[in-house]
Order: structure tokens, then C-alpha cells, then sequence
């Protein structure tokens, strides 16, 4: 807690944008955004965000009135291959935002909240390549992973026992409707239904453990 604080108070010196202060202020209780990001490969220090899709969460309710679904501008031709995986055509990128703006928009649907998703450290580095060049710091938000909360909720004979994280196995076992489009605004809806039933079911083991 020491050391995050420390980072916190570090991060926040190097903001160039005084407007986006609101980033470093102390969340609302049981508030939270998921979001997806579908991007152009899966280095972060290279590849570029394709679009970006968020959803509010508050306390046990996603709030689908508070969506954010945005397709942002390659800087050059997505390749060809990668369209297989994220399904996104040149033809969906030609009206796309401006990255900057585009970040700024998402910063501000963020603001100081936890940020819910799956394999969310891969979405958090590559947002904040951007953060770092547009308003000098890296996305200062707590990230909170789906699949590490389903992992803690396995039942295992060992410590070497494999659990299946792929996405569609969680969505399965936990009996949440799969969306039919694959993209990033239905995988943050799915992933909040995910982060939703594994945060109820921590809370009634908890519950069930101290009565």
C-alpha cells in the first residue's frame, strides 16, 4: 500500500494536463469500469488500438446507459492477418476518432475508478503508451484481473492442477450467456457479467466462513 501510494504521488508529478487530476482522486465505493480493447497485436510498445469498449459498473448493476464504444485511426494498414482475430475492416477504421481524442474521451468515462477486465494489464500498457505521450503519465487506475478472481474460486486437489482461463471456459462455468458480435463494447459487457457473479460469490463464501 506504502509503495502504491509512493507511485501514485510520483505518476500524479508528472501530469502535463491539470484537467485530468480527477484521475488521481479517491474512487467512489463499489464503482468500477470494464473495458476491452481490440488492438492491431499484442505488443504494446508497438501495436496500435483499434477500438475500445466500457461499461459502468455499480455495485451489483451494469449500467448500459453508461456505455463507451469508440473505433480509433491506425496510423498505417492494419495488417491483414490480425483482422481474423479482431474482426475490425479498414472499412470500420476510416471514420475512426483521432487517438488523442479518443483517449480523452475514455479518460474521462474512466475517471478514478478500478478498471475490470480480462488480461486488463495488457489493455492498461498499451492505454498508457498512449496516457504517457498524450498527458505524460501511465494510467494511474487499480486494475482488477476476471480471470485471477475465477482462478481463486477453483476448487483444486493440488497446487499443480491445470485451470482452463480462456475466456469462453469462464463464460461457461459460470453459466454467462456468450454475445454473439465479438467486440470490445460485448466482451467488457461479458466480462462484467463475469466480474459480477465471481465478486457475489467471494461475498457468500466470506459471509459463510465468519457466521
Amino acid at each position: 500500500m506504502i509503495f502504491n501510494n509512493l507511485f501514485k504521488n510520483w505518476n500524479r508529478k508528472k501530469l502535463k494536463d491539470i484537467r485530468f487530476d480527477f484521475l488521481f482522486e479517491n474512487p467512489v465505493f463499489d464503482e468500477y469500469v470494464c473495458l476491452d480493447c481490440e488492438t492491431s497485436g499484442l505488443n504494446p510498445k508497438k501495436d496500435e488500438i483499434l477500438s475500445i469498449g466500457a461499461v459502468h459498473i455499480k455495485k451489483n448493476k451494469i449500467l448500459m446507459r453508461k456505455t463507451f464504444n469508440i473505433f480509433l485511426k491506425p496510423s498505417k494498414n492494419i495488417n491483414p492477418e490480425s483482422i481474423k482475430i479482431h474482426h475490425i475492416r479498414p472499412i470500420d477504421l476510416k471514420n475512426g476518432q483521432n487517438p488523442k481524442e479518443a483517449i480523452y474521451q475514455l479518460l474521462e468515462f474512466i475517471g478514478s475508478r478500478p478498471i475490470v477486465g480480462y488480461y486488463i494489464k495488457f489493455d492498461a500498457a498499451i492505454i498508457s503508451r498512449y496516457t504517457k505521450e498524450f498527458i505524460g503519465i501511465k494510467l494511474p487506475n487499480e486494475t482488477i484481473e476476471v480471470s485471477s478472481m475465477y482462478y481463486k474460486t477453483r476448487k483444486k486437489s493440488s497446487d499443480y492442477q491445470f485451470i482452463d482461463l480462456r475466456f469462453d471456459t469462464i463464460l461457461k462455468n459460470l453459466d454467462i450467456p456468450a454475445l454473439g458480435k465479438h467486440d470490445a463494447l460485448n466482451d467488457a459487457i461479458m466480462t462484467s457479467m463475469i466480474f459480477l457473479k465471481l465478486k457475489n460469490l467471494t461475498a457468500a463464501k466470506t459471509t459463510f466462513y465468519t457466521n
